[in-house]
C-alpha cells in the first residue's frame, strides 16, 4: 500500500475519533458468539432478507417494491453499491436520481426495513465488469482485486466518498444498516491476496468504526472460504435449493465455530444469458429451503426478491468456456417480478415467514397497472453508416466505455473475390458489424464468428460497428477490454491506417435527435428495410394513459431502444430468450406524442414495427434449479 493511501486512512480515522462517532449509540447490532445468534439492542434476533438492486428499478418504484417486501414479512433488505454507476468517468460522482443512495436508504428506513449493505468495490451481480469501473483499464497491467498499488489507490479514493455518505446509516447511528460486506466472493476470484483483504479491512474500519459488523460472503466451497474469509470479517456463505443445508451450514462452522449460521445469497431464481433458456427455480423448493434455514435459526437473504432491469449498457457477462452476455432482463424468476409485481413465488414465501415472526397485517400491495398500447409502425431513418448520420451522432475521438464505436478504413486492394475479413487472435470484443461502402457484409463475433468473406475495391471505406456486449462480471477474466484488440486481417494483409470514433448515441439520442430533425430524412423509397445497422424511429401517440408496459420487437433482430431519450436498453429478438423489454410507466407521457428510437443492427423486419404489451414475454420455464450451480463451478476459477 503506497504511503499516500496510508495517510488517506490515517486522517481518516483520527477525524472520526476527533468527532467521536466511534462510540456506540442507543441501538446496537451485534454477534452473541455464546448463543450463535445476532443480537439487536441486546436481544436475540434473526433476519430474514431478500436483496434489491436500487440501480436496476427507476427512483420512482423504490418506495412501492420496498413496501411490497416488508409486507412479504421481511425485516430486512440487502443491497449493492455499484462502484461504476456512480463513477463511470474517474473523479466524476453522481448521486442523484436513479443513483440517489442516501434517498433509497431512507426510504428503507421509513418501511421499516434494516438494511445488509454491500459495498464492494467489487460486487459481482452480474453488473457490467462487476461493478468496478471500467476506467480502471487504462492503467496498464493493473491486477484488479489484488494488492495493487494503483488499484488500491483508486479503491480508497472511492471509498473515501462512498463511506462518509452511508455512515450516518449504521444502525449505531440511528440508522437501518445493521452489517457492511467487504468485497464479494472473493475466495471465487483466482488472486487469493490476503493482503488485499486485510488493506480493505483497515479501510473500512477506518471509515466506519470498530464496532460496525463487517463480514463476508462466499461459495458453499472450502477452497472459496478459505481465500475469502480472514479474521475480524465474519464469514457467511450462499447457496440455492439444490445444495445439501445441513453440509452447507456444517462448512460454515469449520470457518465461523460460533455465531449466527448465515445465507447470505439463498438463490431463488437465476440469470439468463443471450442463446440459452429462461432459468427458473421451482417455487415449492424455495419455500422447503427457506423453512428448513429458518428452522435451524439461520439468517437468510433471498438473492433477488426483485431482479429489476439492466437499462442501457449495464449488463454483465461471464465468459468460461466462451463470452456468454447477460440479457437485458434481470427477472430472475424473483419473487416479485422485473415489473414489480408480486407472484405465487412470494405468496408461498410469506406462508414459511409467518410461521416464524409476525407478518404485517393487511393484503399485499397490487401489481403496478400495465397497458397493450398495441402496435406502432416506424420509419426508416438513414443507414446507420452514410456520412450525413455521423454528423449527428457527433463523432468524438476521446474515452468511451460502454455502448458503440466506429473503426474505419480503406480496402488497400482489389478484392474480385470475396476474401476473408480475419480476427486472428479473438480480438474483436464483442460484435462488430461489417460494412462497405454502407454495404453490409456481415458479423464478427468474440469465440464464435472469427472470419467473414468480403468484397470491394481498392479505396472503399470499411467501416467495423463495433458493440460492447457488457463487460465479464465474474471469475478471472473480469480485466475485460472493449473494441478491436489485436490486427484484422484481409487475406494475408494486416489492415492498417485505423480511424476510431467514439460515438455519443445516447447523449444525441437523449438531445431530440433524430425525431427533432425528421424533416431532414427523405422520404420512404418503398424498398424492404435493407440488412445491417440502420436507424428506425416512430410515435407512440399520447391517449391519456401513462402505465407500466412491455415492448416487443418480433421479427427483428437485435439492437438497442430509446423511449424518449432513455435507453431500455438491448433485445435479441432472433436469440432469445428475452422477447420483450420493459417500460416503466413514469417513462411515458399520457399528454404528448412519444418518441420510440431503435437501433437495428442486423435486419428489421418488412413491416418494422413494434408492439406495447400489457405482459412480459420472456420465454420461461420452470423448475431449472440445478443451472445455478454449473454457472458458479464452471466460472470460479476460470
Amino acid at each position: 500500500m503506497t504511503v499516500k493511501i496510508l495517510f488517506v486512512l490515517a486522517v481518516n480515522f483520527a477525524y472520526l475519533a476527533v468527532k467521536g462517532n466511534l462510540v456506540d449509540g442507543d441501538q446496537t447490532f451485534s454477534i452473541d458468539y455464546k448463543n450463535n445468534c445476532f443480537l439487536k439492542d441486546g436481544k436475540p434476533f434473526q433476519y430474514i432478507s431478500g436483496s434489491i438492486h436500487y440501480s436496476r428499478i427507476p427512483h420512482y418504484y423504490w418506495k412501492d417494491r420496498l413496501v411490497k417486501m416488508y409486507m412479504a414479512g421481511l425485516n430486512a433488505v440487502q443491497i449493492y453499491v455499484p462502484w461504476n454507476f456512480h463513477e463511470p468517468v474517474k473523479g466524476e460522482y453522481n448521486f442523484s436520481g436513479d443513483r440517489d443512495l442516501v434517498h433509497f436508504l431512507d426510504l428503507a428506513n421509513q418501511t421499516g426495513l434494516l438494511v445488509i449493505l454491500r459495498p464492494g468495490p467489487y460486487i459481482c451481480a452480474e453488473w457490467e465488469m462487476g461493478g468496478l469501473p471500467a476506467w480502471l483499464l487504462e492503467t496498464p497491467n493493473i491486477l484488479l482485486r489484488s494488492s495493487d498499488t494503483d488499484y488500491l489507490q483508486a479503491v480508497c479514493n472511492w471509498m473515501n466518498i462512498l463511506l462518509p455518505k452511508v455512515k450516518p446509516w449504521l444502525y449505531s447511528n440511528k440508522g437501518n444498516i445493521i452489517s457492511v460486506q467487504v468485497e464479494n466472493e472473493y475466495g471465487s476470484y483466482h488472486a487469493c491476496d490476503y493482503n488485499y483483504m486485510r488493506t480493505l479491512r483497515t479501510i473500512f474500519r477506518s471509515f466506519l468504526g470498530a464496532d460496525t459488523l463487517l463480514f463476508t460472503t462466499d461459495g458453499d466451497t472450502e477452497r472459496a472460504l478459505s481465500c475469502g474469509s480472514l479474521q475480524g470479517l465474519y464469514a457467511t456463505i450462499d447457496f440455492g435449493t439444490d445444495t445439501n443445508i445441513t453440509k452447507a451450514f456444517r462448512l460454515q462452522r469449520r470457518f465461523e465455530p460460533h455465531g449466527p449460521l448465515v445465507n447470505s445469497e439463498f438463490y431463488t431464481g437465476w440469470l439468463d444469458h443471450w442463446g440459452e433458456v429462461h432459468a427458473g427455480v421451482d417455487k415449492w423448493n424455495v419455500s422447503k429451503a427457506l423453512r428448513e434455514m429458518l428452522a435451524l435459526g439461520a439468517s437468510v437473504n433471498m438473492y433477488m426478491f426483485e431482479g429489476g432491469t439492466n437499462f442501457g449498457y449495464w449488463n454483465g457477462a461471464d465468459h468460461d468456456t466462451r463470452f456468454r452476455s447477460v440479457v437485458t432482463s434481470y427477472d430472475y424468476d424473483a419473487p416479485l417480478t422485473e415489473a414489480g409485481d408480486p407472484t405465487e413465488k412470494l405468496l408461498l414465501i410469506r406462508d414459511v415467514i409467518k410461521q416464524f415472526r409476525d407478518v404485517p397485517a393487511g393484503p399485499m400491495p397490487p401489481a403496478t397497472p400495465k397497458f397493450a398500447y398495441g402496435f406502432v409502425t416506424l420509419g426508416k431513418v438513414s443507414n446507420y453508416c452514410r456520412r450525413t448520420c455521423w454528423s449527428h451522432l457527433k463523432l468524438q475521438i476521446d474515452s468511451q466505455y460502454y455502448g458503440y464505436m466506429l473503426y474505419r478504413t480503406k480496402l488497400p486492394r482489389e478484392l474480385w473475390e470475396p476474401t476473408p475479413l480475419i480476427s486472428p487472435l479473438n480480438g474483436v470484443h464483442d460484435r462488430a458489424y461489417v460494412t462497405i461502402n454502407g454495404v453490409f457484409q456481415g458479423i464478427l463475433e468474440r469465440d464464435t464468428a472469427l472470419v467473414l468473406k468480403v468484397s470491394g475495391k481498392q479505396g472503399d471505406t470499411m467501416d467495423l460497428l463495433v458493440e460492447n456486449m457488457g463487460r465479464v462480471n465474474f471469475g478471472s477474466k473480469i480485466n475485460d477490454h472493449k473494441g478491436i484488440l489485436g490486427d484484422l486481417l484481409l487475406g494475408s494483409d494486416v489492415l492498417t491506417n485505423w480511424e476510431i470514433y467514439t460515438l455519443d448515441l445516447d447523449g444525441a439520442i437523449a438531445g431530440g435527435w433524430p425525431h427533432s430533425e425528421a424533416r431532414r430524412f427523405p422520404p420512404a423509397d418503398g424498398r424492404g428495410p435493407p440488412a445491417g445497422p440502420m436507424f428506425y424511429m416512430g410515435t407512440l401517440k399520447s391517449n391519456g394513459v401513462a402505465r407500466d408496459t412491455f415492448l416487443q420487437l418480433k421479427d427483428w433482430s437485435k439492437g438497442q431502444v430509446w423511449i424518449n431519450g432513455v435507453n431500455l436498453g438491448r433485445y435479441w429478438s432472433s436469440r432469445g430468450p428475452q422477447q420483450s423489454l420493459y417500460v416503466p410507466g413514469p417513462l411515458l407521457s399520457a399528454t404528448q406524442p412519444n418518441n420510440i428510437t431503435v437501433l437495428e443492427l442486423e435486419g428489421a423486419p418488412e413491416c418494422p414495427r413494434v408492439l406495447f404489451m400489457d405482459r412480459p414475454h420472456l420465454n420461461r420455464t420452470v423448475g431449472r434449479s440445478g443451472g445455478m450451480r454449473l454457472h458458479r463451478q464452471r466460472s470460479s476459477f476460470a
